[in-house]
């Protein structure tokens, strides 16, 4: 790994302690060829590490790499104070988002998952302390209790999410034949800034990492008698633990549903391309590569002209995937997302030309609010209307007394 892109994870890492209420007090580096089985870093650095720890009066240390549990005790009892990795720093801090009861279930699975392995070296420290970065979530009832009892929760937990897991399969069956999109990307890109002004919902935006997790889905009008079900899904961050994608597959299950998936990148980013290449593993883990997508620059406000410029000069590099450029707050210029939307959902409508008896204004009504009437004729005690219609009303056209479908274009 480059002096630069280490630079960039330690800085990312300093965000998420910050984000879950610490205080960064120091950092320290090494580049390793090979983890240390003991300490993870070498033997000299973990002493190196203790006395800044001794002189600094720190109270948590937070490794950017995943460690084993025997490392983990190991440098705990060396230095005398809680030990993380970046791992349990997510998780923790999806601890503190979670709202509604299928996140806080997801959260809770995963924390319980990945802990279990670390239960001994967890019972010491709930021993002396509560609460805090690392130890909020499932509880500490639930870390108290044996390994059978934490066996049991975890069943049952996962029995809970099955269940969520099909009502949201419900609620997909009911929005059958809509245009879906979903929002992906890594976290603070400006997903849910987006969806909300292309929705004018009102949705929770802020300007932080993991901002929120519970997926929201929003009407979003294109014109033209058109619209689209837009989706904003969990962000994605670099070393994402892999019980966390697990456990939120029923949100992410929404993305795999979508006609489209809307990749939002940050174009303000000098690391924006390793920003996609995670988001592009993450997808590939959850079988979404093969989905159609679009690239959204989000942010380009904070660009020069020159920098744009340049931006357009590195997507080049990237497989053929189209990309829009856009702001959140800029309105204008969310058209552009609006009419890529617009064009595959023209693309899969049917185009008829449909012969109704004048009198039946009820089929005409539905024609112009679930089409696209492109004309519209009247022809002796009939109305002939060229239309744009998707594949669920041409099936119930059919199914009506008195209508004629005359051709297909």
């Amino acid at each position: 790994m480059s002096p630069r892109l280490s630079e960039e994870h330690l800085e990312e890492l300093a965000r998420l302690t910050e984000t879950a209420g610490g205080v960064v007090v120091s950092m320290l580096r090494q580049r390793v060829s090979s983890p240390n089985p003991r300490f993870y870093i070498g033997e000299g650095k973990a002493q190196e590490l203790k006395e800044l720890v001794l002189a600094s009066g720190v109270e948590l240390v937070i490794f950017d790499e995943q460690l084993s549990p025997a490392q983990g005790k190991n440098l705990e009892d060396l230095l005398g104070v809680r030990v993380m990795d970046r791992a349990e720093l997510i998780l923790d801090i999806f601890a503190t988002r979670a709202r509604t009861r299928e996140a806080k279930l997801q959260v809770e699975l995963a924390q319980l998952e990945y802990l279990l392995p670390r239960l001994r070296r967890m019972w010491i420290h709930l021993s002396r302390i509560r609460g805090g970065i690392g130890l909020r979530g499932p509880g500490e009832t639930q870390l108290e209790t044996d390994r059978r009892l934490i066996g049991v929760r975890i069943a049952d937990l996962k029995g809970k999410l099955r269940e969520v897991a099909k009502a949201r399969a419900v609620q997909r069956r009911g929005r059958e034949g809509e245009f879906r999109a979903s929002l992906v990307g890594y976290t603070n890109a400006g997903k849910s800034s987006i969806l909300r002004a292309l929705s004018g919902a009102d949705l929770f935006v802020e300007d932080r990492l993991f901002a929120t997790l519970d997926s929201a889905t929003r009407v979003v009008d294109l014109g033209s008698g058109h619209q689209a079900l837009v989706t904003d899904t969990v962000g994605f961050i670099r070393k994402l633990p892999h019980h966390l994608i697990a456990s939120f597959r029923s949100t992410l299950e929404e993305a795999r549903e979508a006609d489209l998936l809307l990749n939002v990148i940050d174009a303000s980013d000098p690391g924006w391309e390793e920003h996609w290449q995670v988001v592009h593993e993450v997808l590939e883990e959850l079988e979404l590569t093969h989905r159609p997508q679009l690239l959204v620059f989000n942010k380009v406000d904070r660009l020069t002209h020159k920098e744009e410029q340049d931006l357009r000069v590195r997507i080049r590099a990237l497989e053929p995937t189209p990309a829009v450029f856009v702001s959140a707050h800029r309105p204008d210029s969310l058209s552009r997302i609006k009419d890529a939307l617009k064009a595959r959902v023209r693309a899969r409508l049917l185009r008829l030309t449909v012969s109704v008896p004048f009198e039946d204004g009820e089929t005409l009504a539905t024609l112009h609010r679930e089409g696209e009437v492109l004309s519209q004729r009247e022809n002796g005690a009939r109305v002939e209307v060229d239309v744009r219609v998707p594949g669920s009303l041409m099936g119930r056209l059919r199914q009506r007394q008195g209508i004629e479908i005359l051709e297909k274009a």
